[in-house]
């Protein structure tokens, strides 16, 4: 049995505030890879996974009567089925079928699904491709066109599928716990729903970490073939933005753990070159997107003038994840303001530094996005809050207008799209040189530390 998480634990107030946000910041801190076909993907040797399967046309394995569909809809943020008798995929209708013995007994079980962590959120589960599970004698003349040894787990890239954030939060952290939770130390198949063009070639490595099988994909073009499984389970546990719950996994299984899944998976032979300096990544943003650091190479040339070997990363549509990992990997410390691109943190050695930039009005989401994982993630975690005089906002409103003399009172509770706008999208900063030099040099010492003991 898989065991309950705290889900329920999060205030109301708090699912409300983080569904806008995320809506929002999806929008505007979307890193939308290069597209590539699936035919691409199974033409390029490296990239190809192995079928770990028996393509047969023979009827799957009668369950004992116990076989059964449960669903777990308890939580706030997701829902979990699962059949745990053999059981047989048709991707064209979407239908997962309990091959039942006792069908002639009883009426068929009908559970509908839709495998995403966003339950809560009406206007993007819509989005979400729906499944059904059911049940069907066990004498069904069907075959299967691929019958597998292994069971299954199903779940969606859609969504908010391309934010770098939301693939992580809504995507690879819930499977990894949903992993340790429901098959530890077990074989089992990845099949995705509602997969962009882009998502297989971007993420294929890590899919690669979770199973050895090659993943399925329910798309048009895979339409017309029928798999089997031993079992299958729908659905990915959450613990809440960017968390790992340890006491929740049977395993015990943390935040650490699922970097060193990446490591394992995007960079396995990283060799860390002894210098000098401690290399420090600065995150750029860029565009109109909000949240631009004004006076960057001025912030660069003090940073370089405090000691550290800086470098500029600025992602985008063609930055490939292996690069990024490498570069950030390979580094003692990273800074940027807040934004989906400190996503990869997760990237970053436990024990090297992360300095996020805090925009006003925006500490509350900052800790919960950023500051909660990264402490988890073992990093020495400091941040620079940004006063009213370093914001672009002095610009448009007094110093006595809400938004900038009580952040909070003026987000009150309706806090819609339009005043987050303020905050995310219409905010950039000019940073104060000599203030932030104070918490850059103490970063400094932190980092050079990290060096000289890891190097």
């Amino acid at each position: 049995m898989v065991r309950k998480t705290t889900s329920k634990s999060y205030s109301v107030a708090l699912v409300i505030v983080m569904v806008i946000y995320v809506a929002f910041s999806s929008v505007f801190d979307r890193q939308l890879f290069r597209s590539l076909s699936f035919s691409q993907v199974s033409s390029v040797g490296t990239l190809q996974q192995r079928w770990e399967s028996r393509r047969t046309k023979q009827n799957p394995k009668v369950m004992a009567a116990s076989a059964k569909i449960t669903c777990d809809r308890s939580h706030t943020s997701y829902d979990l089925c699962s059949i745990n008798g053999s059981c047989i995929l048709n991707p064209k209708t979407g239908t997962l079928t309990l091959m039942d013995r006792t069908l002639t007994t009883s009426a068929p079980l009908v559970e509908k699904i839709r495998p995403y962590p966003r339950k809560s959120e009406n206007w993007i589960m819509p989005r979400i491709r729906e499944l059904k599970l059911t049940s069907g004698p066990s004498d069904l003349t069907r075959s299967c066109d691929i019958t597998h040894d292994s069971p299954a787990i199903v779940f969606s890239a859609g969504g908010y599928t391309g934010s770098i954030y939301h693939d992580f939060i809504d995507g690879f952290i819930p499977l990894f716990i949903t992993a340790n939770s429901v098959y530890p130390d077990r074989d089992f198949i990845l099949v995705v729903v509602n997969p962009k063009e882009w998502w297989m070639p971007k993420y294929i490595d890590i899919l690669g970490t979770f199973s050895k099988h090659k993943t399925i994909l329910l798309d048009k073009e895979n339409a017309s073939i029928t798999h089997c499984f031993t079992s299958a389970t729908v659905g990915l546990i959450s613990h809440g933005p960017m968390t790992i719950d340890p006491t929740q996994i049977p395993n015990s299984k943390s935040l650490v753990d699922f970097h060193n899944l990446l490591d394992k998976a995007l960079n396995p032979n990283l060799s860390i070159i002894k210098i000098n300096k401690p290399r420090l990544i600065l995150v750029r943003r860029y565009g109109n997107i909000g949240r631009v650091i004004l006076n960057e190479e001025e912030i660069r040339e003090m940073l370089e003038d405090v000691g550290f070997e800086v470098i500029t990363f600025r992602p985008s549509k063609t930055t490939s994840l292996r690069e990024a990992y490498k570069l950030i990997k390979s580094s003692h410390g990273m800074i940027g303001v807040h934004g989906a691109a400190l996503t990869q943190l997760l990237f970053l050695r436990p024990g090297s530094v992360l300095v996020q930039i805090v925009p006003v009005g925006l500490g509350w989401v900052s800790k919960t996005c950023f500051e909660t994982p990264a402490k988890a993630m073992k990093l020495d975690y400091t941040e620079y809050r940004v006063n009213v005089e370093e914001s672009s906002l002095i610009e448009k409103y007094s110093r006595d207008d809400l938004v900038l003399k009580d952040p909070i009172a003026y987000r009150g509770m309706d806090w819609n799209v339009t005043k987050m706008k303020v905050y995310l999208k219409d905010q950039d900063v000019r940073l104060d040189v000599n203030r932030f030099r104070k918490h850059m040099n103490e970063a400094y010492k932190k980092a050079k530390s990290f060096m000289d003991l890891n190097g």
